[in-house]
């Protein structure tokens, strides 16, 4: 075998394996994903988040729809995701309100939330997609459980706007810190 084709060999059983482990994620159900993303989140919620961290992830799942749209949701879910970090996540709503992509809480998924309310009756979805729209990103606090949890608790979260064709998605990436709450309220 000559040099070229051995080359041209382990670059297609490199692209191969590459490819296979990169389907995982797309062989899930629904609910697997979703249970593989939240003990994500949970296994990682020791890990140290900043403001700026969230605004990194929200920054770079921006950049990644911008690019791909809809084709990069399931980048956003599963425990190899680089979305999925210090106890949080990215998930992306549609400017209708329309729940696009949430790792975790998979049901919601298609659900239009414009209207719905926290504990507090606050429509943070019509908020969030006011802050998008308006300033195009900036912090929205609300009440939301916690990954594993079904109590809400305080959440403050940051969102930004992206469109890609026709779509104007919104990603968000959050935190129930209450130190990082209250440096962002200040």
């Amino acid at each position: 075998m000559s040099k070229r084709m051995i080359l041209t060999s382990i670059v297609m059983v490199g692209v191969f394996i590459f490819v296979g482990f990169g389907n995982v994620a797309a062989e899930m159900s629904p609910a697997e994903l979703a249970k593989a993303s939240e003990a994500k989140a949970v296994a990682t919620s020791n890990e140290t988040l900043t403001t700026d961290l969230i605004m990194k992830k929200v920054d770079e799942a921006v950049t990644l729809l911008g690019k791909k749209g809809e084709a990069a949701f399931l980048e956003f879910q599963g425990e190899d995701t680089p979305f999925i970090f210090a106890g949080t996540y990215i998930w992306i709503h549609d400017q209708n309100g329309v729940m696009r992509m949430h790792p975790i809480k998979y049901k919601l998924n298609g659900r239009n939330l414009i209207n719905m309310s926290d504990s507090t009756g606050k429509l943070f979805f019509a908020v969030m997609n006011e802050v998008a729209e308006e300033d195009g990103g900036g912090w929205v606090d609300y009440m939301w459980p916690k990954p594993g949890e079904k109590k809400p608790s305080p959440k403050i979260s940051y969102v930004k706007q992206v469109k890609f064709g026709d779509e104007t998605f919104v990603a968000g990436c959050g935190t129930y810190d209450q130190a990082v709450i209250a440096k962002i309220k200040k």
